[in-house]
């Protein structure tokens, strides 16, 4: 599926318990002999990117598994309520235990340890303790994998005390568990991450999507088809209820501003690809010329393609599905990830593309199977 000129980057965006869908859609690009040269994530999404990246080619799948059957493993069973607005008291329950009694492999609430408010200074400005997520990535990734370099991984974040966003790259830095943790530490409910004397909390504050970032990279230098993988969807439906006004508020507010970033990509891309052409035209006594120097550095005739992929809301699902661990959500959301990548990779019009000729081209297949369902 993958064009030889191409390199594949997979962009996933936070969005807590819903990157399950993430796992699911990255089961369904492996199925299928893809293998990303480039994994950009924030919150979830770098947990999911660095466990992929981490993993040796034959484990990644499983270890994304067991991760998910962790966290989903503290309400295993199926809570009944079939009819969408019982389905939505369950999840709320499911959701409530986790805020409750935490979540496993991923965090405990801070008031089951009281002297901690006294003793950790963290525990006065955070809910939760994540050293269980740190215990977690630990054991599942192998961090010298990731150091090693055959794969980029970019995990964004934002400095407490800067406000200014932050990417952490193995091209440039040896990345570690807190690494991984820092772009998830959401705050009041996490803590921010200590790296270096800096204090980080969850790149979503910022912007809950890497897309920009991986469309600007300065060391883009080859064609590029990347499967953004979001968990929040910027068109929705008009809410019926309170739990649907709940739910589409947070879907509005952490949506990727996929087109907005693409619109301007798009634009700036024209300009780039004609500063590559107009420099190649320049007779060689213009070519040391400042104004050709600066063309040149701008001029890039790279092409992207983008496959767009949206856990889109189900009927039932309420303000707290990212924060609803039960293993039946879980799973629904891994299979509609798979479910939706092989919608994509089979349809005619992905297969039979080609090179795009304005710098970029984009994909939302999936969305017919969701208009099928609905």
């Amino acid at each position: 599926m993958a064009k030889q000129h191409e390199k594949v980057v997979l962009v996933f965006q936070g969005g807590g318990a819903l990157g399950a869908y993430q796992a699911g859609a990255y089961e369904a690009l492996h199925e299928a002999g893809i293998r990303p040269d480039w994994l950009a994530g924030i919150s979830i999404g770098a947990i999911n990117s660095a466990i992929i990246v981490g993993s040796p080619e034959d484990k990644r799948v499983e270890n994304l598994r067991r991760f998910w059957e962790t966290v989903s493993s503290g309400l295993q069973g199926n809570l009944g309520a079939n009819e969408d607005y019982l389905r939505k008291i369950s999840n709320e329950m499911a959701a409530m235990t986790g805020a409750i009694m935490g979540v496993p492999g991923f965090f405990t609430p801070r008031a089951s340890k009281p002297l901690s408010l006294f003793l950790d200074p963290m525990a006065r400005i955070s809910l939760y303790d994540t050293a269980p997520l740190k215990k977690t990535l630990n054991e599942l990734i192998d961090f010298d994998l990731i150091n090693a370099g055959k794969t980029r991984l970019s995990l964004g974040a934002v400095d407490v005390i800067s406000g200014n966003f932050a990417y952490f790259d193995n091209l440039d830095i040896a990345l570690k568990a807190e690494h991984v943790a820092a772009s998830g530490a959401l705050p009041p409910g996490f803590a921010p991450v200590e790296i270096d004397g800096n204090y980080y909390w969850d790149g979503g504050l910022v912007s809950n999507t890497p897309l920009q970032a991986v469309l600007y990279d300065r060391k883009m230098d080859s064609d590029l088809c990347i499967y953004q993988v979001d968990l929040f969807s910027a068109r929705g439906r008009m809410p019926r209820d309170l739990f649907d006004v709940e739910s589409r508020e947070k879907e509005i507010r952490y949506s990727s501003r996929t087109r907005l970033n693409t619109d301007q990509f798009r634009e700036m891309q024209k300009v780039r690809m004609a500063a590559k052409r107009l420099t190649e035209k320049l007779p060689p006594d213009m070519k040391d010329d400042p104004d050709a120097k600066l063309l040149a550095r701008i001029g890039n005739d790279s092409a992207v393609t983008l496959v767009h992929l949206i856990q889109r809301q189900a009927a039932y699902d309420t303000h707290s599905k990212d924060y609803e661990f039960s293993r039946r959500s879980v799973e629904e959301h891994w299979k509609t990830g798979y479910d939706d990548v092989m919608e994509t990779l089979q349809n005619p019009a992905f297969i039979n593309r080609k090179r795009p000729e304005n710098g970029i081209q984009i994909f939302d297949l999936a969305e017919q199977r969701l208009k099928r369902r609905f």
